[in-house]
């Protein structure tokens, strides 16, 4: 088994327990044991029960990364980047939304996170085509946290086979981005009409570009349009992300 597969095998064993019993009651040992993985390396690779939130993320990260569209305008690669994340999160959908439901009550947790977050945001910025410098690189990464979470949102209460909902929200949240200070390569061009039948469902439709009013970036990142029950922020020395 290789490291991968065995982080793998733990975290999924660990959500499976978050689902069942609550985030609470998660234990290292707890999900080894359930796992059938041997405690002794279980220890040395998860030295707190946080880090199996961190490798989470990292794991989603990867499988976003993995393959990743090289290609495109930067708000459709980042559009696909998420979704990749989202994807991976939706293996483990009622685990997962055991944990955020239990952030509001573990501040430490939740404060952890969100630093993991941010540098989630980063990989998948940089994936996409951007290069982040200095304080408008700050602003992009956070205003990219902000996106990530007002769509992690709409997932936990999205409950359709294919995330629709969530795809709409997301797309929405990159036009409120894009317009709030061009930083996904400015105003969107028109596409040209998809002739003979091509693949109009990886997008939601675009009718959103004419319902939302122009905004500010701060107003992506205002406490009222972020989800209360999602990650907010993570240790900055913490060895990976999550959410």
């Amino acid at each position: 088994m290789t490291d991968t597969d065995f982080d793998g095998a733990l975290v999924a064993a660990a959500l499976r327990l978050a689902a069942a019993d609550g985030w609470h009651r998660v234990s290292v040992a707890a999900a080894a044991r359930a796992a059938d993985l041997p405690l002794h390396e279980a220890r040395a690779r998860f030295p707190s029960r946080n880090w199996i939130l961190l490798r989470l993320g990292s794991l989603a990260d990867q499988a976003a990364l993995t393959d990743a569209p090289a290609e495109g305008p930067v708000r459709d690669r980042l559009f696909d980047l998420l979704m990749r994340r989202f994807d991976a999160f939706q293996a483990q959908r009622d685990g997962v939304i055991a944990v955020m439901r239990a952030l509001p009550f573990d501040p430490p947790l939740a404060l952890m996170l969100g630093y993991a977050t941010e540098r989630s945001m980063r990989w998948m910025l940089e994936a996409a085509g951007l290069t982040l410098h200095g304080p408008r690189g700050d602003l992009i990464a956070k205003g990219c946290v902000g996106v990530w979470l007002w769509s992690l949102r709409a997932w936990e209460r999205d409950t359709s086979e294919d995330l629709s909902g969530t795809m709409a929200t997301l797309d929405a949240a990159l036009q409120r981005a894009e317009r709030a200070a061009g930083w996904l390569g400015g105003p969107r061009r028109p596409k040209p009409a998809v002739q003979g039948g091509g693949d109009t469902a990886a997008r939601p439709d675009e009718a959103g570009d004419r319902a939302q009013p122009p905004v500010e970036l701060s107003a992506i990142t205002s406490a009222s349009d972020l989800p209360t029950s999602g990650p907010q922020a993570a240790d900055p020395g913490s060895p990976s992300d999550l959410c």
